[in-house]
């Protein structure tokens, strides 16, 4: 695996969001008061009780909700990107449930964002197996999603995200109906494709073994409405294998994260 020096991860897209509130009809709160700034690079997991607001706040990055006040910006070292069809391609949604297209095979759920983005087919073809051998599934490529495991969904899911080369990937809890196993297996993936790859990711997730494992920082919300409990760097090695899940050291951050969902709630 290889290690990644900040200059090179700066191809990332940062994160700038400036005391954002999100009120629904009925006077339903569900993100109040939050400013962050998240740097170019940056592996963030967003930490919280379920219900608490952290998937509200990720659709307000990505755009597919607005805020009720307040202002999100997302800056790349070119230009600063707004709300329009540009940022569509620096961008990469991960969701809890896979959403593969029955009807279409692997190779070709993958090479479903490069076809809308009129790539041509040899070379949409090609970047699409390149992902799926990255993620661990190429020899699945002519199988359909009803063939796999919930595992192995999620992987073509992942492979799909990464095909358009994003700036800024955005995971919404993407592995927890998993088993145990599977998931820690794809946490360890996840992180080397980070390390590999220089993008921004942001991780929602209510798990904090998951949050320590994954996250360079960890910012921990209260219950809804989500607020800043805690924006808490995570001191652990850079390279990370699922043994370190049974260090001292990982005990500790687990700790720390444990302390802040408590004071939170």
């Amino acid at each position: 695996m290889t290690t990644i020096v900040a200059a090179q991860r700066a191809v990332g897209t940062s994160v700038i969001l400036q005391d954002i509130r999100r009120e629904f009809p009925g006077g339903v709160c569900a993100v109040d008061g939050i400013t962050l700034t998240i740097n170019a690079g940056e592996f963030v997991a967003f930490l919280g009780p379920s219900g608490c607001g952290k998937s509200t706040l990720l659709r307000m990055i990505a755009g597919l909700d607005r805020p009720t006040s307040g202002s999100v910006s997302l800056e790349s070292k070119s230009r600063e990107l707004q709300y329009d069809s540009k940022r569509r391609s620096n961008i990469a949604y991960v969701f809890q449930d896979a959403h593969l297209l029955p009807w279409r095979s692997v190779l070709r759920n993958v090479m479903l964002p490069l076809e809308l983005m009129r790539v041509p087919t040899r070379e949409r073809e090609e970047s699409a197996m390149a992902m799926l051998e990255q993620v661990g599934v190429a020899d699945f490529a002519r199988s359909y999603p009803a063939q796999l495991s919930g595992g192995m969904r999620m992987r073509v899911s992942l492979a799909r995200a990464l095909v358009t080369q994003p700036q800024l990937l955005l995971l919404d809890e993407p592995f927890a109906a998993l088993d145990e196993i599977t998931r820690q297996q794809l946490d360890e993936q996840l992180r080397n494709l980070w390390l590999s790859r220089a993008m921004t990711v942001l991780f929602v997730t209510h798990s904090i073994n998951e949050a320590a494992f994954l996250a360079e920082r960890a910012i921990v919300f209260t219950r809804r409405p989500a607020r800043v409990v805690i924006d808490h760097a995570i001191h652990l090695p850079t390279e990370r294998v699922n043994a370190l899940r049974t260090e001292p050291e990982f005990a500790r951050e687990m700790k720390t994260l444990f302390d802040a969902l408590e004071l939170g709630g």
